[in-house]
């Protein structure tokens, strides 16, 4: 995610905030600079302008009232160039102190290559995350992130645009989807928003499809080996191939954005155009800031991705994500105390409010109010199991060829097969 992580917000490149923040003792290096007692840190989000860099904002000034003597420069980075941004920085010694992560594969690069801190957390950093969630940022049972929140992913949709098409109850498996698709279609609305033009939200629809398709010792084995011998692969392939000639996406989703604007993905629901949307649990912030009052959706719904008959994963397993935040190599302390800021409850709290999504500190979670928030929590408590996003998991070159692969499917281009041609050979390359 994620995504995804894709996160609850996006933002335009290179927005520079400087803003006064401090911190005594924790975990880190001999990174940042120094004068005359003063530290200076950097920081890196993909939160957009608007609620969640409000909140960031907010976070360090109010770490500035506690400690006066760090100042952290926040520099918001578009979601989709954050990743190459963040590359190119590692590769040349120029990271920043603090850095979005999105985990997985992606993050296991970055711990191979020596440019991410191991984190050293108390026992109080440790009551303030689930297990799960900090699991979620570890590797052989050490921590490279701090967790912010869990996206688990599912399709958001509008009550509204529902009970006007007479659907009367969620979808529980696809052929019943694939019905409610038609009906919405004969009461002119579009049935799924899709912004492709991003390529991951596209992609997406494969992982869920390969979600239920695969059972959980494949899904577990691809991960660890990168090997996609097992039929699942392809079947999901096929899956969404049969999904594609019922025609749900909206005109134009080739060239359609995920969150950037009112003609975007998240767009064309934030504004009745479109019926569902299959998200993360940063979706609600993001349709919130595209209604026509930047106001939440007031008929938002949510429901977990339908079953596929036949299908060798279990029907409440759920794909998903975590919003995390690492240490470049030479970060020092005070970097890692503001991340044990941030998952106090008080922050935590606020952060979800801001974001609109799940915090992962269980006392802050009294804040998930809104019904589809209850919902998919509900359905993540209840899930047999989870898997990250796959470009996540399985690293940045198999899951770009991946994503490519998917595109190329929607687009008439492509077939089953070459999407799992393409994530192997991009595997055999490294």
């Amino acid at each position: 995610m994620m995504n995804k992580t894709r996160v609850a917000a996006i933002a335009a490149l290179g927005l520079g905030v400087a803003l006064a923040a401090s911190a005594c003792a924790g975990s880190g290096g001999n990174g940042g600079s120094s004068a005359n007692g003063q530290v200076t840190l950097s920081f890196w989000t993909n939160a957009t302008p608007g609620p969640g860099l409000t909140y960031f904002q907010n976070a360090v000034k109010t770490f500035h009232t506690l400690h006066p003597s760090v100042t952290i420069n926040i520099q918001s980075i578009q979601n989709e160039s954050l990743d190459g941004k963040l590359q190119t920085a590692l590769n040349s010694n120029s990271a920043p102190d603090i850095f979005f992560q999105r985990g997985g594969g992606k993050m296991l690069a970055m711990v191979n290559a020596g440019e991410v801190q191991q984190l050293n957390l108390t026992a109080a950093d440790k009551a303030n995350v689930s297990a799960a969630a900090l699991a979620s940022e570890s590797i052989n049972g050490k921590v490279y992130a701090i967790p912010e929140d869990t996206q688990p992913e599912g399709i958001y949709y509008s009550m509204e645009l529902f009970q006007r098409a007479g659907i009367t109850s969620t979808p529980t498996t696809i052929p019943e989807l694939e019905a409610d698709v038609a009906k919405l279609k004969a009461i002119n609305v579009i049935p799924i928003a899709v912004g492709a033009k991003d390529a991951w939200p596209a992609a997406h629809w494969y992982y869920n499809f390969a979600l239920r398709e695969c059972s959980q010792a494949a899904m577990d084995e691809a991960a660890t080996t990168l090997k996609f011998t097992d039929p699942c692969w392809v079947k999901a392939g096929n899956d969404l191939a049969s999904f594609l000639k019922v025609n749900p996406f909206q005109p134009g989703f080739l060239t359609t954005s995920a969150q950037q604007g009112a003609g975007s993905s998240a767009g064309l629901v934030a504004n009745h155009r479109a019926a569902m949307e299959l998200m993360g649990a940063w979706d609600p912030g993001v349709i919130a800031s595209l209604t026509p009052n930047q106001k939440p959706l007031p008929d938002l719904g949510w429901f977990p991705f339908p079953a596929v008959p036949g299908g060798q994963g279990a029907p409440s397993a759920m794909m998903g994500g975590t919003d995390g935040y690492s240490l470049s190599t030479n970060a020092p302390k005070q970097a890692f105390q503001f991340l044990e800021f941030l998952l106090t409850t008080a922050q935590q709290k606020l952060y979800s409010q801001a974001f609109v999504t799940i915090p992962v500190n269980k006392a802050a979670q009294v804040v998930v109010t809104e019904a589809y928030n209850i919902s998919a929590l509900q359905a993540f408590n209840k899930a047999a199991y989870t898997m990250q996003f796959l470009d996540t998991q399985f690293g940045q070159n198999v899951g770009n060829a991946m994503n490519t692969a998917v595109v190329n499917l929607f687009a008439g281009k492509g077939t089953p097969a070459g999407i799992v041609s393409a994530m192997t050979e991009a595997a055999a390359k490294g």
